[in-house]
């Protein structure tokens, strides 16, 4: 019988995000996609927050790209993201060419900022400046930089056990890991490309899923 390492239960430290060039995507290329309240704050309070946030989504993003995996944190989120060919669109918005990615984004999080700010009673920027993506590999160019989509994968769906928040990843409902397990019936992850893109054992899913990662290998999902 095989052992799997449980993964430690240890505050994550997110990296510093620093005022970045605007996200460009490319057509086949698989992203990491995620942001943080501004000063670390919380941008969720309630459940309703967490899912009017993927109401949003579900309006502005899903409709232009795959969406692999996601988990939505108190002060921050992340998305693991296929870019196809409507993630590539341009739109004409104020007499300029944007990209309809980065515009549904800021649609987000304009709109939810406004929302938050309203029923917290606060002002301000609620997030920070700039959404990263960061690019992690070109599927029709499978290299081992693959690995690093699998350790992106694997850290999303991790987050709440590294936070502390939950002892299992299931009790954690504002991930797409109950969707893979089978628990939810969940529509917004695009799970069929997930299993022939990234490098995991569909059986052993669920104790794939508890095996600590390398801190090392990390890095390579953020820089």
């Amino acid at each position: 019988m095989v052992r799997f390492q449980t993964v430690p239960q240890l505050i994550e430290t997110v990296p510093q995000l620093i005022k970045t060039n605007k996200m460009y995507f490319e057509k086949d290329n698989i992203y990491h996609v995620f942001n943080r309240g501004n000063n670390r704050e919380n941008i969720f309070y309630n459940n309703e927050n967490y899912i009017f946030f993927l109401k949003k989504i579900r309006k502005h993003i899903f409709p232009f790209c795959e969406i692999l995996a996601y988990c939505l944190m108190p002060n921050h989120f992340h998305f693991l993201i296929f870019a196809n060919e409507k993630t590539t669109q341009k739109i004409i918005k104020a007499n300029q060419d944007r990209n309809v990615f980065s515009e549904g984004i800021r649609i987000i999080l304009s709109t939810y900022s406004q929302a938050i700010n309203k029923q917290e009673k606060r002002v301000g920027s609620l997030f920070t400046q700039n959404t990263e993506a960061k690019l992690l590999a070109n599927v029709l160019n499978r290299t081992n930089k693959m690995d690093y989509v699998f350790n992106c994968f694997q850290y999303i769906h991790q987050n709440p056990i590294r936070n502390g928040l939950v002892k299992k990843m299931e009790d954690w409902q504002y991930s797409s890991f109950v969707d893979y397990c089978g628990f939810r019936n969940g529509s917004l992850c695009n799970q069929k490309l997930a299993y022939e893109l990234i490098n995991f054992d569909k059986e052993n899913f669920y104790n794939q899923s508890y095996i600590a990662i390398v801190e090392q290998k990390l890095k390579y999902i953020w820089s």
